[in-house]
């Protein structure tokens, strides 16, 4: 991956707290609309928590009204007849960020406020493990409304979410989902009334941290990296990764507190 170049560090906030990393997309004033310094300043973020051993879970959520606007439509205006080259550059980190995203051994558990537009609000739900939404949150692909196409891996992602016919009917109508609407289609995990979305995200994020660690960072990479695959592909990988968890502590307790009927304590080796 390439070398994160000066960024605005505020836009982004890391706070480690009992094995959960809580990253904060923090541009309110601008719905946290994506520019350049904002995308690397979030993919930095994010491989400074892939690289904290202490980190379990990751709780990805927006500061202000929104979750994220997508791009800074103001900040792309302004670029003029060198728009292209800005945007082959954006879509490049958004694309890093989303793929961090996936790829992260810890479970990633995404809360949305308000909307989640464009490629980055979207394009990041669809990359996130886990999507708790507040009941009044707005999901909007909008791409081709501007112009444009879908990127942070959405062009891949949301199919293998939702189907290729309700994918193709989002991307090319680009209609605003409701909360409900989003959660019938398998793009969201579960909705939550607004007032209690951050308590209920923490609670969710919590209870990952104090799960087997090394057994969820499996399951979700088998997870991810069997889409599109067939059963008999991945039933080797299966073997393969059972059989090494096997040996870790975390799998030693998780079998003496189920023979001795008590709640197991994970640590996460």
């Amino acid at each position: 991956m390439p070398d994160v170049p000066a960024s605005r560090a505020d836009d982004v906030v890391v706070d480690v707290d009992g094995g959960v990393a809580h990253v904060l997309l923090n541009r309110p004033d601008a719905a946290n609309g994506m520019d350049l310094p904002f995308l690397r300043a979030l993919y930095g973020a994010l491989l400074q928590v892939h690289g904290n051993p202490r980190v379990r879970c990751v709780l990805l959520t927006g500061a202000g009204r929104n979750f994220c606007a997508g791009g800074d439509v103001g900040d792309f205006a302004s670029k003029g007849e060198e728009l292209p080259d800005y945007l082959r550059e954006a879509t490049t980190w958004l694309g890093n960020v989303a793929s961090t995203l996936i790829h992260i051994r810890a479970p990633v558990v995404t809360a949305v406020n308000a909307y989640a537009a464009g490629g980055g609000g979207f394009g990041l739900v669809c990359a996130s493990d886990i999507v708790l939404a507040g009941q009044s949150a707005r999901f909007l692909l909008g791409a081709t409304r501007v112009g444009m196409a879908p990127d942070a891996g959405g062009s891949v992602t949301l199919a293998q979410l939702i189907g290729v016919r309700k994918a193709l009917e989002i991307a090319l109508l680009n209609p605003t989902l409701t909360a409900h609407e989003a959660l019938e289609l398998g793009l969201i995990t579960r909705v939550v009334p607004d007032e209690a979305l951050l308590e209920e995200a923490w609670t969710l994020a919590r209870t990952l941290a104090g799960g087997a660690t090394l057994a969820l960072a499996a399951a979700k990479r088998m997870i991810w990296d069997g889409l599109g695959a067939t059963v008999d592909e991945r039933l080797a990988e299966e073997s393969r990764t059972v059989s090494g968890l096997s040996g870790t502590a975390d799998a030693r307790e998780g079998l003496a507190a189920v023979i001795a009927k008590r709640t197991p304590v994970f640590e996460g080796r």
